[in-house]
């Protein structure tokens, strides 16, 4: 299940754990593009959470950590920012990086 993200949980849901946020809009071609690979990654690695922030809704949020593309993947451990992901990448790029995440 990939969690939606909102002002309101934000910074909560990013400090427990192993967390991966997709930064994306609905008018945005390759954050659909990305989309299924992370649906895909989120099922096949149930010990880390994924959750998915509109920027168009939450603008100051995206500002605050730096987004000035999307889609921009962003890994947490803790609620600390691990590592960072901009445009479509391959489903085995994003898979190294959720390692540093894991470990």
């Amino acid at each position: 299940m990939i969690m939606t993200l909102t002002k309101d949980n934000f910074e909560e849901i990013v400090s427990r754990g192993p967390v991966v946020v997709d930064f994306w809009a609905e008018w945005c071609g390759p954050c659909r593009m990305l989309a299924p690979t992370i649906e895909e990654l989120a099922e096949a690695y149930p010990d880390i959470t994924f959750a998915k922030l509109n920027v168009d809704e939450y603008p100051e949020i995206a500002s605050r950590h730096g987004v000035m593309s999307i889609p921009t993947l962003m890994f947490f451990k803790d609620g600390a920012l691990k590592d960072t992901s901009i445009g479509v990448v391959p489903k085995g790029v994003i898979e190294k990086k959720l390692e540093l995440i894991r470990a």
